[in-house]
């Protein structure tokens, strides 16, 4: 059932992105170039170079239950920024082209 629960979040996590951005066209939470990021994140993956998203914070939710907070492509990695059920937050710092967790703070 973990695997089916995480999908659904990232898929939640990927359908609002779009929806968040339009509503805050003035005021972009993600901060200046997060499309240009989503795209350089999108084209690495459809070409194999970068690791899915989807199974990075799959990777996350076997590790530590929770759910997502936010995610995206900084620089080489990923930033998964992670509320667990206890009520902590967590960002977890993963390679793109590995998928091997470089850090959790």
């Amino acid at each position: 059932m973990k695997p089916i629960r995480a999908l659904l979040v990232a898929v939640a996590v990927a359908a609002a992105l779009p929806g968040a951005a339009l509503a805050q066209r003035d005021r972009d939470s993600l901060g200046a170039g997060w499309r240009a990021q989503s795209d350089q994140a999108r084209g690495g993956v459809q070409s194999g170079r970068l690791v899915p998203l989807s199974r990075v914070i799959d990777q996350i939710s076997r590790r530590t239950p929770g759910r997502v907070l936010d995610a995206g492509l900084e620089g080489r990695n990923y930033r998964v920024r992670w509320a667990t059920d206890d009520g902590r937050r967590i960002d977890f710092i993963v390679d793109a082209e590995t998928g091997q967790i470089l850090s959790a703070n």
